[in-house]
């Protein structure tokens, strides 16, 4: 139970590390992406977002709204919206 609490905690930090680096805007923004470079860029960039939600949601257990609410704000937060 100790173990599984705290790779909980390693994986919210790198998740932090990983948003730190700037979101999918910031980072499109940064790069000067317009037009289709830019959507390209983004769908892929959610996509990648969604994935890595999923992950940690499964990986914290969750199930049904709650899962549902914690996606949503993780993949907007990933994203910059």
């Amino acid at each position: 139970m100790l173990k599984t609490a705290l790779s909980l905690v390693m994986l919210c930090g790198l998740a932090s590390a990983a948003l730190a680096d700037g979101s999918c805007k910031s980072v499109a923004a940064d790069k000067k992406l317009a037009g289709a470079a830019m959507n390209s860029f983004m769908k892929k960039c959610q996509n990648d977002a969604k994935t890595t939600c999923d992950t940690s949601a499964a990986s914290k257990k969750l199930a049904g709204a709650a899962k549902t609410s914690f996606t949503k704000k993780c993949v907007n937060d990933a994203t910059g919206t």
